[in-house]
């Protein structure tokens, strides 16, 4: 595996904070060179952004920050009750021009260099399956990415992450979904969702967000019958 180094000044310290987060994006720019460029530029407006690694479409992959560096990804964010994602996770973005300049499917090249950098990851850093993640899980009202179209049973069946076996549909009952209880499910994984009860928006987004990552044929937000059996199945899994 050959990484580039391509330095960017966007990071900090991780004041003493344990890793225990892998996180994936899309770059959600028209280029890699344009996502690169703006991921090392420390003058960037509206803010400055980073990433640890950023895997091309071709499969290349550039180190822009040292892993024991706190790189700036993940923005407002929250998982399992922690807030300041970027301290403890490392940050892989993968470039695609994303849901707002024509997203499309990860290329085969890309997505080799990203199961052999994960797994060499995840051989060196305290990371659970659990706590393999993508953006819009750790920020389910702001973002989309990596999105559904991103492979993550492929990545799950080799190591990386986690997904649910497969049940039967027949056991599948037509009993309507509890939203207070899909609410402390989906808290009892990790995301931060209400807990009052009622199908709002906010609670929607992060519905969605589970659908993105666990469901991708299905983003309607709703609490569906399978959207809650593929819940209990992801909880059966950790």
């Amino acid at each position: 595996m050959k990484i580039v180094e391509r330095p960017s000044p966007n990071h900090d310290t991780r004041d003493g904070q344990a890793i225990d987060i892998l996180l994936l994006h899309y770059t959600g720019m028209r280029s890699g060179q344009e996502a690169l460029e703006r991921l090392c530029d420390p003058n960037a407006e509206p803010g400055r952004v980073s990433a640890h690694y950023c895997i091309d479409e071709d499969g290349s992959i550039y180190r822009l920050v040292p892993e024991e560096e706190r790189a700036w990804h993940a923005g407002v964010a929250s998982w399992a009750g922690d807030s300041n994602i970027n301290a403890r996770s490392i940050g892989i973005e993968l470039v695609n021009p994303g849901h707002e300049f024509g997203y499309r499917p990860f290329p085969e090249a890309q997505m080799t260099s990203l199961i052999q950098l994960s797994q060499d990851v995840l051989r060196r850093q305290s990371i659970l399956p659990r706590r393999v993640l993508g953006h819009s899980d750790v920020a389910p009202a702001r973002k989309e990415d990596p999105g559904e179209l991103f492979d993550w049973q492929r990545l799950a069946n080799l190591g990386i992450g986690i997904w649910p076996e497969a049940e039967d549909k027949a056991s599948l009952t037509d009993q309507p979904c509890d939203i207070a209880q899909l609410q402390a499910m989906l808290a009892e994984y990790g995301y931060q969702v209400p807990q009052d009860g009622v199908l709002n928006d906010d609670t929607r987004s992060v519905i969605r967000a589970f659908q993105r990552h666990f469901l991708p044929e299905c983003l309607s937000g709703d609490p569906d019958i399978a959207t809650c059996r593929q819940l209990e199945r992801v909880l059966m899994t950790v």
